[in-house]
């Protein structure tokens, strides 16, 4: 018999599946907000809506050689925790006391954001380079679990 995947696992599947919907041409990062093990909302890195992607436009960072998680403004796309709270927010769904699945760390934008949003914990698979994040977090009493 196939082994049950945990609630974790499932999850993070689907913020998996979510990242292929990204349009970033450096990292596919997919998230999913959960709250009673129900998903309230999901998110991709991708541009704002109606804008051309990053795959049509080209990569401004990648052009201008700056470095993973450095200097963030200087992107056209939004993260996947960003475009989950918009979701959120746009629906009228409170996220105050969810879980969020994410493929990678959040950087330190979306980690300010997701505190503000009521996020209890975090669990994430793939590393990100800002220990600021981690620090506001963990300042934050937010769990962190990395998959």
């Amino acid at each position: 018999m196939k082994k049950r995947l945990s609630w974790d696992e499932y999850f993070m599947k689907i913020a998996e599946l979510v990242a292929q919907r990204s349009t970033c041409l450096r990292r596919q990062v997919g998230c999913v907000i959960v709250r009673d093990k129900r998903m309230l909302t999901t998110g991709y890195n991708g541009a704002p809506r109606g804008l051309k992607h990053c795959s049509e436009t080209g990569c401004l960072r990648n052009k201008l050689k700056i470095p993973s998680g450095e200097r963030q403004e200087l992107c056209r796309a939004l993260h996947s925790e960003q475009n989950a709270i918009i979701q959120a927010a746009l629906t009228g769904i409170s996220l105050n006391g969810s879980v969020l699945y994410c493929t990678h760390q959040p950087c330190v934008a979306c980690a300010k954001m997701l505190i503000n949003a009521g996020i209890k914990k975090i669990v994430y698979k793939g590393e990100y380079p800002d220990k600021l994040a981690l620090s506001i977090l963990k300042e934050a009493e937010i769990k962190l679990v990395k998959k």
